[in-house]
């Protein structure tokens, strides 16, 4: 490994698992499954330290760039608490309804712009004349 990516792994947290999260999931962590983003899921293994702190831990390591959009529904359930079964143990088929993934384009290029938004393209519509402001009294 590379001092840069060295470095990266000890200081920053948003380009994949840092040294820290690698020591307490080699540790304590206890692997549950992947989902279709190569995201993998982990929970702690034993007793909690303090059982009014909560439920079981339960975590993700990111596949890349940490975005918490790039958690499919049925992970994101389980590391809520809202299932106690893992989508990677259970028959889980997506309803007609559902939408498949989209990366959360938010600060990029590609992010919506709707018409009449300072960082759209082109020329912004002129006004329509139909704002009429409040004054005190009226």
């Amino acid at each position: 490994m590379a001092l840069k990516d060295t470095l990266l792994r000890i200081f920053t947290w948003w380009n994949g698992q840092t040294v820290s999260l690698a020591l307490i999931t080699a540790r304590s962590g206890q692997f549950v499954g992947t989902d279709e983003l190569g995201n993998k899921y982990y929970k702690a293994l034993g007793p909690l330290i303090d059982r009014s702190v909560g439920p079981e831990r339960r975590w993700v390591v990111y596949n890349g760039y940490a975005d918490a959009s790039r958690v499919p529904p049925g992970w994101r359930a389980w590391l809520c608490h809202n299932g106690d079964v893992p989508p990677s143990e259970e028959d889980y088929r997506p309803r007609e309804w559902q939408k498949p993934h989209e990366e959360n384009l938010t600060g990029t290029a590609a992010a919506y712009r709707p018409k009449g938004s300072q960082l759209s393209w082109g020329a912004r519509p002129a006004a329509t004349g139909d704002y009429v402001p409040w004054t005190p009294g009226e």
